[in-house]
């Protein structure tokens, strides 16, 4: 990814990538969300940062943090999709008001630092 892509066009062109890639059934496991992220994240270039499952609002929902990109072009996503199935969302951590949002770039910092020690 040469340019920076803007919060919209980054969400727009990943959310192209997966009406593939969601899966069919009622509860999603987290085998399944894995594949999902993974097929979303390659077609963009993006690296994965975590995935957990949360309750969100009384909803219970797997979540992934990514990145895509490096130095001052990196950007962070966050893809979410709810347990009992649907659609993947995928935003920007910017724009996103999910709390595991804010953990993503203080993950990626944590990470650097451990690659910087080593």
């Amino acid at each position: 990814m040469d340019a920076q892509l803007d919060d919209k066009a980054l969400e727009s062109t990943l959310a192209e990538s997966l009406d593939d890639l969601t899966p069919d059934s009622k509860t999603v496991s987290d085998d399944e969300f894995a594949e999902v992220v993974g097929g979303a994240l390659e077609a963009v270039g993006g690296t994965l940062l975590f995935r957990m499952c949360v309750d969100n609002e009384g909803e219970a929902q797997h979540v992934a943090a990514a990145c895509v990109g490096d130095g001052g072009n990196r950007q962070f996503l966050l893809l979410t999709l709810p347990t009992s199935g649907g659609a993947l969302k995928v935003e920007t951590a910017a724009r996103s008001t999910n709390p595991v949002a804010g953990i993503a770039a203080a993950y990626a910092g944590l990470m650097d630092a451990f690659k910087a020690a080593a």
